[in-house]
């Protein structure tokens, strides 16, 4: 399954990811796609990043808990 999203990019950024892609012989949204999947991987590697995570994750439980009752 796939899902369409509009992405708003400076002229900067667009010229940036734009040349990424052709030297990489890639696609526009293949360049994407592999920036957003670096950019996860840093987040899931990176301790702070996953304390709050776990802290939302938490939070969330408590609040359908709540909603269960």
């Amino acid at each position: 399954m796939s899902k369409i999203m509009t992405l708003r990019l400076d002229d900067a950024q667009a010229a940036t990811i734009e040349m990424v892609a052709r030297a990489d012989g890639q696609s526009l949204t293949e360049a994407v796609r592999a920036a957003i999947d670096a950019h996860v991987e840093a987040r899931r590697a990176d301790k702070d990043f996953q304390d709050r995570l776990s802290d939302i994750i938490r939070e969330d439980q408590e609040i359908l808990e709540r909603l269960a009752r």
